[in-house]
């Protein structure tokens, strides 16, 4: 007697097996195809197997434990979907990049997309993955552990119910853009110091939504929750573990929450210039769990309202864009003379930071009498000596110079860290040989859950001008995804040169943006 097909086993081509299973014995095969059918049903009995969607979802730890002291655990998360014509794979992994930068390596993505389709039947253009871009450190073996993610997933396809949403999260995020007074531009980084409060005269937007794609089993029980928000995860932990940061944390609330079989992929957004609030504050250690917590409870409160319904619909389009790659030769002479001209304005004085403190600290509490008591001034004055008020004007004038110098001395550590980004992509433009660089873009469709990537970290206003001009109501906007190619400012934020890691840190040129928005336009109107 043969094998029979097991729960695990069930999917699209389940009922097919049961052609050939049980020979000889009828009865029974027409009451387990019929059970087979049944699970495809809705609950009124009006879906047949064929027009239901599929899908399944596990996930796999990647930490790398050898690596230093443990926070919170590191995932490689999969959903697999399917419809009679159609097989897609999302993968999300809490690291800071699939290539280039980071631990996983430029082999990583063509290794997972060429096993999944040798072992699996997966087109390679079919497999999405985005990094949640935390600074987590994950093991080497990652393809490896990523490929049984799917696999698990894979094996676990049941029909599902499929429901879009949308959910707001306003109290995590702040845009680190700092809109300067004389025009420029400068952002918030822990590589260097922030510009005098006086200096600055506004920020940028944030985008506060929460893309959310629903997936229920036909029991109602919640299979998978994808959710896709934009902000760098990089807030760390007071114990300075390896963590999958703020966004690991709102996907173990989602997840504890809705019980274990489901799983949580988080999707990065378009988070090329969005921190997690408070960034810099010096007063208290950096803890991105409370701010998790918000997230994935914003998460849940959206997901819980969503009702999923039974659909097939399951598109993937991919294409292949060309876009204009930058000649920064000229933005680093620029730059370079701007820092030579600073340094020229660096004028000496007899005060040092030891003196130069306590000085502060005297003339700011103490205007009018700094250097001693009233009593003394006085005595003075009444002897027609003026002494100390040559000695506080003299204090002033140095004080000042000082803080001229601190200030100076705060703009060339900004300079000269974006200048060597420009320096390090002049010499990959040079190695490159050729004025173009080729990106991926993907647009998969779940139901009416959209979703477009781009291998960059795209900022805010892309996403917003994106979400705006789609035809699609629910539309939301990954980066970060299929590789790597670092920051995808706006045009506009290209032409402040060297004032922000975003237009520094960059290797599109002018253009790029009209190419891509364009491209993404075509995408979404094929979905």
């Amino acid at each position: 007697m043969k094998k029979v097909t097991t729960m695990e086993e069930t999917g699209p081509l389940a009922a097919k097996r049961f052609q050939s299973v049980y020979t000889g014995h009828r009865p029974l095969v027409v009451i387990l195809g019929c059970l087979v059918l049944l699970i495809g049903l809705g609950a009124d009995g009006s879906r047949a197997l064929s027009e239901s969607l599929w899908a399944g979802a596990a996930k796999v730890d990647i930490t790398n434990v050898e690596s230093g002291p443990v926070n919170d655990r590191l995932y490689a998360r999969a959903l697999v979907l399917k419809n009679e014509a159609t097989t897609a794979v999302l993968i999300t992994l809490d690291v800071v990049a699939v290539g280039e930068i980071g631990p996983i390596g430029d082999e990583y993505l063509p290794t997972v997309r060429d096993r999944l389709e040798s072992e699996l039947g997966i087109a390679a253009e079919h497999v999405v993955v985005n990094a949640s871009h935390c600074h987590g450190v994950v093991c080497p073996d990652v393809a490896d552990r990523t490929v049984k993610a799917v696999k698990e997933a894979y094996a676990r396809m049941v029909p599902v119910r499929v429901g879009a949403g949308r959910g707001r999260e306003d109290r995590i995020s702040a845009n680190r853009r700092l809109r300067l007074k004389n025009g420029r531009e400068a952002d918030v980084r822990h590589a260097y110091s922030l510009p005098p409060d006086e200096q600055i005269d506004g920020v940028g937007p944030i985008d506060p939504e929460i893309g959310i794609l629903r997936l229920d089993r036909m029991d109602g029980s919640v299979l998978a929750v994808v959710y896709n928000f934009a902000c760098h995860p990089i807030q760390g932990v007071p114990s300075g573990g390896n963590t999958a940061d703020l966004t690991g944390f709102s996907s173990a609330v989602i997840e504890e929450n809705l019980g274990e079989s489901c799983v949580a992929l988080f999707v990065q957004g378009c988070a090329g210039d969005i921190n997690p609030v408070m960034y810099k504050a010096v007063d208290r250690p950096r803890d991105a769990e409370p701010l998790g917590n918000l997230l994935g409870l914003s998460t849940l409160k959206a997901a819980r309202k969503i009702r999923p319904v039974a659909t097939d619909q399951l598109m993937v389009v991919r294409r292949m864009v060309t876009l204009p790659r930058a000649d920064v030769a000229q933005r680093i002479i620029a730059l370079e003379t701007e820092q030579a001209r600073l340094l020229k304005s660096l004028k000496g004085t007899t005060l040092n930071l030891k003196t130069f403190i306590p000085l502060v600290v005297k003339y700011g509490l103490w205007p009018d009498f700094p250097s001693y008591s009233a009593h003394r001034y006085l005595h003075d004055e009444s002897l027609g000596r003026d002494g100390f008020k040559r000695l506080d004007a003299e204090n002033r004038r140095n004080i000042r110079q000082y803080m001229k110098n601190i200030y100076t001395m705060e703009r060339l550590t900004r300079l000269q860290t974006n200048l060597n980004l420009l320096q390090k992509h002049h010499a990959q433009y040079l190695a490159a040989g050729k004025r173009t660089i080729d990106v991926e873009i993907v647009g998969l469709r779940v139901g009416s859950f959209v979703l477009v990537t781009f291998p960059g970290e795209l900022t805010v206003q892309i996403g917003l001008n994106i979400k705006k001009s789609s035809p699609h109501p629910y539309t939301f906007v990954a980066g970060y995804t299929n590789g790597y190619i670092y920051y995808a400012p706006t045009e506009e934020q290209l032409r402040n040169v060297g004032g922000a890691q975003e237009d520094s840190d960059c290797i599109l040129g002018p253009g790029w943006q009209k190419r891509f928005e364009d491209a993404v336009t075509k995408v979404l109107n094929e979905l």
